[in-house]
């Protein structure tokens, strides 16, 4: 694929990538914040959250605290992971109104059962496919982090990632990993047919039987993926 060469998760492992100037320019690029805001606001739509009540939500690759926030406009408390203490450092000089927590999603997440009533993560899924240690393997860490969050989540609720996945064998891995660890749900691809507004949102359901929402733009050919 001649453009991975130009995937930041090729270029070394998530805590290098984003360093002091990478972290720097998620807050002051403009467009990164126009962006990152307009897939936050999609990700909490497709959390179906109660209407007019504010909840406890988690933000794993939370960066620069850009999507929290989002989060923090829309009512919402939050705690935020991410594994780049330069973004944490960001995040904490702009006063963000969520906590933060330094930690790697490959190791799971370190929260009591039921805690949250939702979760979100923008851009960050993609990382785990890579093994950027000989220790590392993608379907264990991806299993470890899905199942991990599956229990911190309160039964009910949804979690949202919208992701950057390389090819359909990535995507493959990683529902199959999610379903592994309990969840339902599946893939719902907006405007699949623009190659630039194209996006993937995994939606993933604990418990019950939720229906996976429509793809924007999807109406003339329905395209979302559901993992029976």
């Amino acid at each position: 694929m001649a453009s991975s060469c130009r995937r930041p998760e090729h270029t070394g492992p998530p805590d290098v990538f984003y360093n002091e100037e990478e972290a720097k320019k998620y807050s002051q690029n403009s467009r990164m914040i126009e962006i990152q805001t307009q897939m936050s606001e999609r990700a909490v739509e497709l959390l179906n959250l109660p209407e007019g009540q504010a909840c406890y939500l988690l933000d794993v690759g939370c960066g620069s605290g850009l999507s929290g926030d989002y989060l923090t406009e829309e009512g919402h408390h939050w705690v935020g992971v991410d594994i780049s203490t330069a973004m944490l450092d960001v995040a904490l000089d702009r006063e963000v109104e969520g906590d933060l927590l330094l930690g790697d999603m490959g190791q799971g997440m370190p929260f009591r059962p039921g805690t949250f009533d939702g979760c979100i993560s923008i851009s960050a899924l993609q990382w785990l496919c890579n093994a950027d240690k000989r220790s590392h393997s993608p379907p264990k860490r991806l299993y470890t982090f899905f199942s991990t969050l599956y229990s911190s989540l309160a039964r009910g609720c949804r979690a949202v990632f919208q992701l950057y996945p390389e090819n359909s064998e990535q995507l493959e891995l990683i529902t199959s990993q999610a379903m592994r660890a309990g969840f339902t749900g599946g893939m719902v691809v907006d405007y699949p047919n623009s190659s630039k507004a194209k996006k993937f949102f995994l939606c993933l359901f604990t418990g019950g039987t939720g229906v996976l929402p429509k793809g924007l733009g999807s109406e003339t050919s329905d395209r979302t993926v559901a993992n029976q």
